[in-house]
């Protein structure tokens, strides 16, 4: 009875899901910072400061409002004893359209020890407790001289009144220790204040696909890299990984694979092979590589560049502004004079800091570089809408014209809402000026706002922690970051249904696409650069081989699908892309089959075992159910077989951040023992 119950149970509760996938309204996940769901959470919604409604988060963190009219400027407010009280503003809710709008909770903590200005601060406890900071506590923080806890963790903030401390790999019951430059007591305690406000997208991972009632696969290709670097960021502090901050298409496009040049009249080359799946014998893993026409410096474009720096105050940060600095001044130093930047800002208000310059005046860009400092609010729509008029008071009709966004996405004046940025990018992206999103920070960053904004201006994401993230953004892969040589790529792989009982596309979740629109040139997808390379995988269910992980039905009462390829065929699928060129609006096609394969995966190619290697590592990260039998073992087996030609190290970069988030992996798993 009981078993009946709970069956009952689940089912209204998945009709409940469905209705509200129908309705409108708004709905989302209330998570904490570890991406756990926070259950029993206040949710208040309001029109025009009037209430429309009150929910509370269930034991998943979901919650729904399924009966609110059509209208812009709803808010939404959610709280819960000891978590900081969020809230977001302008959201839009369409007729027949469900909102998401989710949440990301911190903890609270209060009995910060007041102590006057000029008090030497050598080592005080802050026991995790539940108040926010006032702004009295938070002035006296923010005299504290931070450069002995930078040492010891790097990424060190300003406080923030409402603030909190982030337990970074810690138990949450553990003292947490400001250091002032005194002697150093319980150091492996030692943590950095964080706000820890980060929101990412929430996504579930692409499904096994049952090829005779799903023999098309159609997406957006993807080269953006953020999700790597980010995931880098976290490991090298120590801390463990977001489950949706791990982009599994991200970390894998993140490297260098060795493809063809392409020849003939196609800026791209299609490179192909399956071999047998590393976490799941039974299984075939398809890799599939495109190789964007690499174009010598001197023979690019001229590129009118408008860069768009956020300058708010929570942009005071030696990982951000400072950082910011840098990176661009790189970008400087890589200009040629037919080239133009312009300098745009936003704090509490947009301005134009430098007009467009010629980039024979480098001593003129970096010194109104160098000139930058921060604090305010940040407007960062108006800012955005400036950047695009100067871009195109500068247009150059032959040349490459880009927006440079550089910030942590921390827009909270103005157009902040997704839909309304959304709507104004795809606005000027048709104008043919593109945009490029540089993330940076920690804390209070915003990945899924920057990943939106690339995606929608026709641009990539990169996430920049270090220096030398700098340099390889912005000059190493100078062309492939900011010169397009294909617009609007799309991938549409047909699998013979005599060699493939079914499929599942590893990443790209944000990127998946209907069929119909392969062929329909009014659908945006992404773009390729200068030289870059993309990569996708396919775990693959021979034929003959049981699963109980495959979705879709294979009985079809009044339809037959029947294979047109011959059993014997050494066709396993064919690759097909359509692209447009940069400034046309027509697109083309090309295609390529997938033939027989090796026997044995180590007669496969370094780049093969490579990207099987970070796709793991992502589902590991993930603790995704599709994982198998994949273990760390076997992800450093796989990467450090393959490391080839690694001149610029990143290869082996990898295979130490691997090695330094196993005892991560084994801390959480003993966690939930």
């Amino acid at each position: 009875m009981k078993t009946i119950l709970s069956y009952l149970a689940g089912l209204l509760l998945l009709l409940g899901y469905a209705a509200r996938a129908q309705a409108t309204g708004i709905a989302g996940i209330i998570s904490d910072t570890w991406g756990k769901p926070v259950a029993d959470a206040t949710i208040i919604v309001e029109l025009a400061g009037k209430s429309k409604g009150t929910a509370r988060s269930d034991k998943q963190g979901n919650y729904a409002f399924a009966t609110l009219s059509p209208a812009a400027g709803y808010t939404v407010k959610v709280s819960k004893p000891g978590y900081a009280a969020q809230q977001r503003t302008s959201v839009v809710v369409k007729a027949g359209k469900t909102t998401e709008v989710n949440f990301t909770l911190l903890l609270v903590v209060k009995d910060v020890p007041a102590v006057a200005a000029t008090e030497d601060l050598k080592v005080k406890e802050i026991q995790a407790t539940k108040r926010k900071l006032t702004s009295e506590e938070v002035s006296r923080l923010a005299t504290r001289n931070t450069t002995s806890m930078a040492n010891l963790a790097p990424g060190v903030s300003q406080p923030k009144e409402g603030g909190a401390l982030s337990i970074a790999g810690a138990r949450s019951d553990k003292a947490v220790y400001i250091i002032d430059g005194g002697p150093v007591r319980g150091s492996r305690d030692i943590q950095y204040y964080n706000p820890s406000t980060e929101s990412y997208k929430k996504t579930a991972e692409n499904d096994f696909m049952s090829v005779k009632s799903n023999p098309l696969s159609t997406f957006s290709i993807d080269v953006d890299n953020a999700g790597y670097s980010n995931v880098r960021r976290f490991v090298n502090m120590g801390q463990p990984v977001p489950p949706d901050a791990v982009r599994i298409e991200e970390m894998v496009n993140y490297f260098h694979y060795q493809y063809p040049q392409p020849k003939g009249p196609h800026p791209i080359s299609i490179t192909s092979e399956i071999a047998p799946c590393p976490w799941n014998a039974k299984h075939q893993l398809l890799h599939i590589g495109l190789q964007g026409k690499e174009i010598d410096k001197e023979m690019l474009p001229p590129s009118n560049l408008v860069f768009l720096i956020d300058v708010s105050g929570s942009m005071n940060a030696g990982n951000k502004l400072p950082l910011l600095k840098s990176a661009f001044s790189l970008l400087v130093q890589n200009l040629r004079p037919q080239d133009r930047v312009a300098i745009v800002t936003y704090a509490g208000r947009a301005g134009l800091v430098l007009p467009s310059t010629s980039g024979s005046e480098k001593g003129t860009i970096l010194a109104a570089l160098d000139r930058l400092s921060a604090g305010g609010s940040t407007a960062g729509g108006e800012g955005i809408q400036l950047a695009y008029q100067v871009a195109k008071q500068n247009f150059l009709s032959s040349g490459n014209n880009r927006v440079i966004l550089a910030t942590d996405g921390d827009f909270n004046v103005g157009v902040s809402n997704n839909n309304e940025l959304e709507d104004l990018i795809v606005s000027k992206r048709k104008e043919n000026i593109f945009l490029t999103c540089l993330g940076f920070g920690m804390g209070n960053y915003k990945d899924d706002k920057m990943e939106l904004l690339a995606d929608k201006g026709n641009g990539n994401y990169a996430y920049i922690d270090n220096i030398q993230e700098a340099r390889k953004t912005l000059v190493s892969e100078f062309g492939g970051t900011l010169f397009t040589i294909a617009r609007d790529v799309k991938a549409q792989i047909e699998f013979n249904p005599a060699r493939v009982k079914g499929y599942r596309l590893i990443g790209y979740e944000n990127r998946m696409l209907n069929t119909e629109d392969f062929k329909d040139d009014k659908k945006d997808a992404g773009d390729m650069g200068a030289g870059h390379t993309v990569t996708m995988l396919y775990e693959i269910i021979p034929v003959g081989v049981e699963s109980s992980e495959l979705r879709g039905s294979d009985g079809l009462k009044y339809q037959k699908t029947v294979a047109t390829v011959n059993s014997d065929s050494r066709e396993w699928a064919t690759v097909k892309f359509r692209y447009k060129q940069p400034a046309g609006d027509k697109s083309v096609e090309l295609s390529s089959p997938v033939t027989d394969r090796p026997d044995r995966l180590g007669m496969t190619s370094d780049n093969f075992r490579f990207s099987a290697s970070v796709a793991l590592w992502g589902m590991l990260l993930k603790d995704s159910e599709y994982k198998g039998n994949g273990n760390y073992r076997m992800v450093l087996n796989l990467g450090e077989q393959a490391l080839g030609n690694d001149e610029d190290g990143y290869r082996s970069e990898y295979i130490r951040l691997v090695k330094s988030a196993q005892p991560l992996e084994k801390h959480l798993v003993a966690e939930e023992r």
